[in-house]
């Protein structure tokens, strides 16, 4: 069985984390947004994936690209498949990737389905298109995913379409409280949002099992988004951070977390659902070390316009000599093997970005950059269009 993962608003880093988890040969990129992959969706824990949208599960292939010709299919497949479908009303959505059709005619189509379905005796409601695609709150506000709904999804691929249907939809409901109802929030050290801590852990973590104890250290911890989505994963964390107050608000985030999402603790001797402590990440020493790192480091002094050589010669300066210092701190405390992703500043310039000088001496630091089959180490960075200071996620290894 196959499955068709729709990527997220950055590709790259949807590609670059499904790669991570799953590994490049289960991989089939499709398209700009898309790639099919050779697990069954049942298989996939799509909650811990920041960079997916969407994890649909491949029906068939159609030999044609004409949406008369799938409406056809459609009209003649669907309904001989209700009875697979257990009582109550049925809620049947339309959704379309790289194919000529217009919102109005996937409704038309729509209504002709309906017309089919109520004619076998069954209830159904069809959802509007106001674009081709469904969005995320439309999917899971109609219950697309349930056991009474589906969502029919669409991918043109070529002079074919692959036809799926829609088994996970990304929770924007559940980012949004992690994200919003924390107790514990500043604006002053940035705002990691959990998609992206997300797919930060992953690309540390790999296809690791958390089962078997492994903790996940950032000792860059801040206000401790990453620690609490990798919490949400199982693993168990450990967070440092220069400043005492940063340490006293993970540890309250942490907590809240526990009790508003259900975390169940470690059990076992050695428990501990996570470890918290003052230090500077040039100098601190963690015991115990753990095998793998996942970070947002620090990103320099926020900026609302592209500064002037000498004042981002000043703040690169800065960054440099604190990555620089971790890196290194680390390199003499690290395992071999042991795996980090870090996510650093660029900076937005007028032809490109600026990277840190810290990344030219990756090997002389001890470490070996690892490099994705579908994804360039170029594309790996997070931004929006009104941000000067993108974070540029860096995959290494300790040699």
């Amino acid at each position: 069985m196959q499955s068709l993962f729709i990527l997220g608003r950055q590709p790259a880093l949807g590609l670059a984390e499904l790669e991570s988890i799953y590994g490049a040969d289960a991989l089939k990129p499709v398209g700009p947004n898309a790639t099919l992959a050779a697990i069954d969706p049942s298989q996939v824990e799509f909650s811990r994936l920041g960079g997916s949208i969407k994890l649909c599960k491949l029906l068939t292939e159609l030999p044609t690209t004409e949406w008369r010709d799938i409406e056809k299919y459609l009209l003649e497949t669907v309904p001989e498949h209700l009875e697979d479908i257990p009582e109550g009303k049925f809620k049947l959505g339309l959704s379309t990737y790289g194919l000529r059709a217009r919102p109005t005619e996937m409704n038309a189509s729509g209504l002709r389905l309906k017309k089919l379905i109520k004619a076998r005796g069954r209830s159904v409601r069809i959802v509007p298109n106001k674009t081709i695609a469904l969005n995320s709150a439309q999917v899971l506000h109609n219950g697309l995913t349930s056991q009474t709904g589906w969502e029919l999804v669409c991918y043109r691929v070529g002079s074919k379409t692959l036809l799926c249907q829609t088994y996970a939809e990304q929770d924007i409901e559940s980012y949004a409280a992690r994200d919003q109802n924390r107790p514990k929030r500043d604006a002053k050290v940035g705002m990691l949002p959990p998609k992206l801590a997300q797919i930060i852990v992953n690309l540390a973590v790999g296809d690791t099992n958390p089962l078997y104890g492994p903790v996940v250290l950032d000792p860059f911890c801040g206000t401790g988004v990453l620690l609490q989505e990798a919490t949400l994963m199982k693993f168990d964390v450990y967070g440092s951070d220069i400043e005492p107050r940063m340490i006293e608000y993970t540890d309250t985030n942490l907590r809240w977390l526990e009790k508003s999402f259900d975390v169940v603790r470690s059990n076992g001797p050695d428990a501990r659902y996570f470890s918290l402590e003052v230090g500077d990440a040039t100098t601190h020493t963690w015991k115990p070390m753990p095998n793998f790192v996942a970070a947002e480091t620090y990103l320099g002094k926020p900026l609302s316009k592209e500064p002037n050589e000498t004042l981002l010669h000043t703040i690169m300066g800065e960054c440099d000599r604190i990555h620089r210092g971790t890196l290194d701190n680390l390199a003499r405390q690290l395992p071999k093997g042991a795996r980090l992703c870090l996510a650093v500043p660029a900076w937005r310039i007028k032809n490109g970005y600026k990277h840190l000088k810290t990344l030219d001496y990756i090997r002389e630091l001890g470490y070996t950059r690892i490099e994705f089959r579908f994804a360039k180490a170029s594309d790996l960075i997070y931004h929006r269009d009104d941000q000067i200071v993108a974070r540029e996620l860096v995959v290494l290894q300790k040699n």
